[in-house]
């Protein structure tokens, strides 16, 4: 079994490095794959605050900012943080970091860890990628959300969360433009490309560990499913 995770750089080092948070999930991956021989796990890792904080600073030190720059240098956060989750790994994962989703190799391991690939879009479209190349029908998103809502909760009191719904829903909800630093619950251009390929993506708040074990066991979670 293939499972494909968008890990949320806000999960990861949502200011500086959450250490506790990455030894609880790197434990319960660890624990699923003890469990189930034949389980694959494809993690692909955002940049979070430190992404952020850097593309702020480059936007307020150049009047000239330019949005590929900005992305280049949130990318480079991915990498840093995909690169010590590969590490917390150990044995569980024996590959390099994947910076080119198109040219990943088969899965010598029994984890593949990927970072930002080159500007345009967030790691969740890296996901999405690997996800058509490796066949798989799904991806988890996490992050610090529990699900989608009609709306941006923090704006509108009258937002409601939605356990289901279809791409064109979502893509309503979430535009199709990206900006580097963009805080969506999906990229929009992963969207695009996952509608596109009748891909199936689950939200749900990547805190939320007991949560993220049933889900992976395939019984009920708390999340929103896309697609």
């Amino acid at each position: 079994m293939m499972t494909v995770i968008s890990l949320g750089g806000s999960l990861v080092a949502p200011d500086s490095l959450d250490e506790a948070f990455i030894k609880d999930f790197v434990s319960l991956i660890g624990d699923l794959l003890r469990e189930d021989e034949e389980r694959r796990f494809i993690l692909v890792i955002g940049g979070g605050g430190p992404a952020r904080a850097w593309q702020r600073a480059y936007r307020n030190i150049c009047a000239a900012a330019v949005d590929e720059e900005a992305d280049r240098i949130g990318i480079m956060a991915t990498r840093l943080n995909a690169q010590l989750i590969k590490a917390a790994l150990g044995e569980w994962c024996t590959q390099e970091v994947v910076i080119d989703p198109t040219q990943a190799g088969p899965l010598a391991g029994r984890v593949l860890v990927a970072a930002g690939w080159k500007p345009g879009f967030s790691s969740d479209y890296d996901a999405v990628l690997l996800a058509e190349r490796f066949q798989a029908d799904t991806v988890i998103n996490l992050s610090n959300i529990a699900q989608v809502y009609t709306a941006d909760p923090r704006l509108d009191p009258e937002a409601k969360p939605l356990e289901a719904l279809s791409w064109a829903d979502f893509r309503a909800l979430v535009g199709d433009e990206w900006v580097p630093g963009k805080n969506v619950p999906f990229d929009p251009v992963a969207s695009r490309h996952g509608a596109k390929i009748g891909l199936r993506v689950i939200c749900a708040a990547g805190r939320d560990l007991p949560n993220l074990k049933k889900l992976l066991r395939g019984e009920p979670f708390t999340g929103t499913t896309i697609g």
